[in-house]
């Protein structure tokens, strides 16, 4: 390269000399440059400068595993067996072979330190394993600072795929979609609370982490995480199990290696927690000591009978099979078990070292060398006394960039990695354990979550994540159940439910404490305990009052009180509103109660116009006017035919004020000849005969009946003036009104028992009462049992009910919301109100409030068809009429001059109107007249002739 930029040097004096362009030279020697630095760049990666290489002989690989575990027996196998197929087959490395050096870590982190700090010393370029989490964390660091690939196969954690370790590369499922699907099988089947058994250590934990942010997605949550430590005794697992049993959930999350997890299903049949109730749900963890130690014995099999597990999910193919009826014999020729299972730990660790073999392979094609460097950090160590013989791997980025990349079908199917270092496709198999063996009751797939056909199937189907799609087949539960448990009951953990009790003041029929003890009654209080008796467990549960008992308390506050803790329950005169439900759960109501206004009233007697009330005055006046309206018309349509209807012009005016007068009676005596009047006359008698029966009987009910008035007519009203509006201390009320309705805080005023009510009413705004009490329609209907000058204005204009709180996803208010419907169905609910809430009303109770008065929309209609068959009849009868005077007069005596045409229009117009007021026979006879006299004209003419 440097005699290269010499000769650049050389040949730019010489141009320069023979006077080229100082431009082109600069341009040159840019790119020059450009080239250099490119060059040493690609060496420092570890590719050689003629983009190939030549190939090694031997290419050192790492493998740290646990020898004595069921993964680490399996996947050594594996691992020897994929090394082997390799090296035999020429067209995988180009004749280049692998050798690998495995090291057993004995579960030790400091072990797994030590071994690849030797891997390191032999020049190794990639690292399988390990397959425990928490060693891949601590090695994870040294692959960072070597850049050495580090390929797991079994190590699950889903922390490990954050970007803190660029070169740990996880050949297996990550935990993340194992939890996902157990959270898609809480969401299945209606659960939202799980207790979590796990290992206190960066695989356990870490695990449960990602559940709980699965859960959360899914509105549920862990309700208790129960954590054991790496190498926990039988004493610390049955002690953990107690505290488990002692919780309300049932449904059990198993995170653990399979030799405590066999333990703790051991422990906890013993102590009843596999009968029927509970679910057990073990991660993979289960399935792989299934299928590497099958069959089990019956102790064990019976052990962990119902439970739920995951296997990856690998589609059968040609290479499977193939490899599966070669397992028994890779068993004997590596392994040390020789009833070894295969487990999908061993296919991912087979597929693991021909992915890094076909990567090796494009790295070797890309020009990559095997080359080493010293790491100056270290170098700078070993002076200070730190003897450390590490180098870097040259090559290591663009061999982890290959790895990445590089697609191969393996045994496990389509082997490749997405943009976030992940398997192509996560999918899982869901399986139950069922007496002796395991059935498969469906599958979990990131893509489509679950379904009972595998996930293959789907791929070309647009994904579908919806609750109806998801889809398993019936389990076999805990107890030899297969009804969905519950999955929950309330915790016996010798503690009660602390129920928050509202100490009210007034309204004491729906809540009150006994004098001197913390017992209560009243009709709310009996819904809660009949309730109770519904459900099919026990509910140890005591009160707490709430409250001064000098004033109301203020509801919202017991609610806060449930969402912080310091209650497990609220049961009381508790109105079901949008910011209470932010902070808890309610039930079914179990009354209805929203918000109206009560106000004074005072009994409308009769007077000497009483009979005007039926009608507004709009509608009186319409009326009206309609019978002269109509009495003109008939007029008009019987005047030139009916005899009845002409004379002089005041008889005529007589006439048509007594006809349309008369109707109202049906005794009018003029009849109608016309086919027009008659039907315009009939329209108009079917009008009046409603009016006049709806006029009847609303006088008869304001002549009859008892009526109150009250300048208030409801909210709206209120809303429109000043006056003061009391409302009940402690109640939702005040917010509403200030916040929904905008109604300014000083126009309230609080109030508290039943008697400040009436005596707030009573004195009204000026003697510095009020002008109207807004409360809920349970305590106004309790309260005018007893006050009889006061009643409920307008319409409720808010819909609440009362219902019992609970925390927040609590499965309590489920059962008890179900608890509360069967008291409806069964009558119960209707006996506990009448018991408690049934008043005999007092008499001016059974009066009414001043009825609206029958207005014009309500008959709008009538007077439409009406007026509309008059100007119809008119349109028709002015139709003919004109028809008839152009035939009788369409050819004028002489034609008039042009000066004399405007006396002429008036004289036509002057002969139509006497044509209209003219009698029918005398336009008849005088047509007939004109018709005769032309014929003897004609007949004289013909004579002269």
């Amino acid at each position: 390269m440097f005699n290269f930029l010499n000769l650049l040097l050389f040949d730019v004096q010489n141009r320069v000399k023979s006077g080229v362009l100082i431009s082109q030279l600069i341009m040159k020697l840019f790119w020059a440059l450009i080239f250099a630095v490119l060059y040493n760049g690609y060496l420092s990666e570890g590719v050689n400068s003629t983009l190939s290489s030549t190939r090694p002989g031997v290419v050192n690989i790492g493998c740290i595993l646990t020898f004595d575990s069921d993964v680490g027996k399996v996947t050594k196998v594996a691992v020897e067996a994929a090394v082997e197929d390799v090296n035999s087959d020429p067209t995988v490395l180009g004749g280049t072979e692998l050798n690998i050096n495995m090291l057993d870590s004995n579960s030790s982190g400091f072990l797994g330190i030590v071994e690849a700090i030797r891997f390191m010393e032999t020049e190794t370029v990639a690292i399988l394993g390990p397959q425990s989490s928490v060693i891949a964390h601590v090695i994870s660091h040294i692959a960072n600072e070597l850049r050495v690939p580090l390929l797991s196969f079994a190590a699950s954690d889903p922390t490990l795929s954050s970007l803190q370790y660029p070169f740990f590369v996880r050949t297996s499922q990550n935990d993340l979609f194992q939890m996902a699907a157990i959270a898609s099988i809480i969401e299945h089947y209606g659960w939202r609370e799980v207790n979590a058994i796990y290992v206190d250590d960066d695989y356990g934990r870490n695990g449960i982490a990602a559940l709980a942010d699965q859960l959360a997605m899914r509105r549920c949550r862990i309700s208790y995480k129960a954590p054991l430590k790496p190498e926990p005794t039988i004493d610390d697992m049955r002690d953990m199990l107690v505290q488990v049993a002692l919780t309300e959930s049932r449904i059990l999350i198993v995170h653990t290696y399979s030799p405590e997890g066999l333990k703790i299903f051991s422990l906890g049949k013993n102590l009843g927690m596999a009968d029927s109730g509970f679910v057990w749900i073990a991660t993979y963890w289960l399935s792989t000591y299934l299928d590497t130690n099958g069959p089990l014995s019956s102790d064990i099999m019976e052990n962990i009978e119902g439970a739920i597990t995951f296997r990856p999910y690998i589609p059968d193919s040609e290479r499977k099979r193939n490899f599966t009826s070669r397992w028994s014999d890779l068993v004997r020729r590596f392994g040390t078990d020789r009833h070894l299972g295969l487990s999908t730990y061993g296919l991912y660790a087979y597929d693991t070292v021909r992915l890094l073999a076909y990567a090796l392979d494009a790295f070797f094609k890309q020009g990559g060398n095997i080359s080493f460097s010293i790491d100056p950090r270290l170098e700078e160590a070993g002076s200070g006394g730190l003897n450390i013989s590490m180098n870097i791997f040259d090559g290591g980025k663009l061999l982890l960039d290959k790895i990445l990349k590089t697609s191969v079908t393996g045994v496990t199917g389509l082997f490749k990695f997405t943009e976030d270092k992940e398997l192509y496709r996560p999918a899982f198999e869901v399986i139950n354990v069922i007496g002796n063996g395991i059935r498969k009751v469906g599958y979990w797939s990131n893509y489509s979550g679950l379904s009972v056909v595998p996930p293959e199937s789907l791929y070309s189907f647009p994904p579908n994540h919806s609750l109806s799609s998801q889809k398993l087949y019936p389990v076999i539960w805990a107890g030899h159940t297969i009804q969905k448990p519950r999955g929950w009951v309330f915790p016996n953990n010798g503690r009660q439910l602390r129920v928050g009790v509202p100490n009210r003041v007034s309204f004491l029929e729906f809540v009150e404490q006994a004098p001197g003890s913390d017992m209560f009654k009243g009709y709310c209080i009996e819904v809660f305990t009949a309730a109770l008796n519904y459900l099919p467990y026990a509910v140890p549960y005591k009160f707490v009052p709430f409250g001064d008992g000098h004033n109301n308390p203020d509801d919202t506050e017991l609610v806060r009180g449930i969402a912080e803790g310091d209650y497990g329950a609220a049961v009381g005169d508790i109105a079901i509103t949008t910011q209470r439900t932010k902070m808890v759960d309610f039930t079914q109501p179990y009354i209805d109660s929203g918000l109206v206004v009560v106000a004074p009233v005072k009994e409308r007697g009769s007077s000497a116009w009483a009979f005007l009330s039926p009608f507004t005055p709009m509608m009186w006046c319409i009326t009206g006017m309609f019978f002269f309206v109509i009495g003109a018309v008939v007029w008009v349509l019987e005047h030139r035919m009916n005899d009845d209807f002409r004379g002089p012009p005041r008889k005529q005016i007589e006439t048509i004020f007594w006809f349309s007068l008369s109707t109202l009676f049906f005794a009018h005596r003029e009849n109608t000849v016309s086919t027009l009047g008659r039907i315009v006359l009939v329209i108009w008698l079917f009008v009046v005969l409603i009016i006049t029966s709806s006029y009847t009987a609303s006088l008869t009910s304001i002549l009859t009946v008892q009526h109150l008035s009250s300048p208030i007519k409801g909210i709206e009203s209120l809303m429109t003036t000043n006056d003061p509006i009391g409302y009940q201390l402690g109640s939702f009320a005040r917010n509403y009104l200030i916040e929904e309705l905008g109604i300014d805080e000083s126009r309230l005023v609080p109030l508290n028992l039943p008697e400040d009510y009436a005596k707030a009413l009573r004195d009204g705004p000026s003697k510095g009462g009020v002008a109207a009490v807004v409360d809920q329609r349970a305590y106004i209907e309790l309260f005018l049992s007893s006050h009889c000058d006061f009643s409920i204005l307008g319409q409720e204009f808010t819909r609440n009910g009362w219902g019992f709180a609970f925390p927040k996803d609590s499965a309590l208010a489920v059962d008890m919301s179900t608890a509360i419907l069967k008291l409806s169905e069964d009558g119960e609910l209707q006996r506990i109100h009448d018991k408690w809430l049934l008043r005999s009303a007092c008499t001016s109770q059974n009066t009414k409030l001043e009825d609206n008065r029958l207005q014009l929309k309500s008959f709008w209609g009538l007077f439409l068809i009406s007026g509309s068959v008059c100007v119809l009849a008119l349109l028709v009868y002015f139709a003919l009429l004109t028809r008839k005077f152009m035939r009788h007069y369409s050819k004028p005596e002489s034609e008039p001059e042009p000066s004399s045409r405007g006396s002429s229009r008036t004289a036509r117009l002057q002969t139509f109107l006497s044509f209209v007021d003219e009698k029918e026979n005398s336009v008849k006879c005088r047509s007939k007249k004109r018709e005769l006299e032309g014929v003897s004209a004609r007949s004289t003419g013909e004579d002269a002739e």
